[in-house]
């Protein structure tokens, strides 16, 4: 059974930062690409970032220089360090295992591309 778990949302200040993490078990870590996706109220679920550990990380142009995904695959632990938060990237946060090793095009359909969803942890910023 696949389990992803996030933990480390919580409520900042604009400029502060956060860490989330997602454990995930029942798969074999590094056969996928792994993500992170976020959905604000009244907005679509949309991709922040995917890495699938061996080449370049991607970014969502609204996080980049800001945000940073990476992976322990000793831990089978997915990460994701948020600087510089913005009152905008208030929203769920989802982790998300993609259905192939390939990460795919990091635009509005790539949602449609998740095999497996974590259940999302909140992220708040204050102005």
């Amino acid at each position: 059974q696949v389990q992803l778990v996030e933990s480390g949302g919580g409520s900042v200040q604009a400029g502060g930062s956060l860490n989330l993490s997602c454990a995930v078990s029942g798969l074999t870590f590094r056969f996928y690409c792994l993500g992170w996706f976020r959905q604000a109220p009244e907005k679509g679920r949309e991709g922040v970032a995917m890495s699938d550990g061996d080449g370049g990380p991607v970014y969502a142009d609204s996080v980049k220089g800001r945000f940073t995904i990476s992976q322990d695959n000793a831990k089978r632990t997915l990460s994701l360090q948020m600087n510089s938060l913005k009152p905008e990237d208030t929203a769920i946060y989802y982790c998300a295992v993609i259905r192939s090793r390939r990460c795919p095009v990091l635009d509005i359909a790539a949602k449609d591309y998740v095999r497996y969803w974590g259940q999302g942890t909140q992220v708040t910023v204050s102005s």
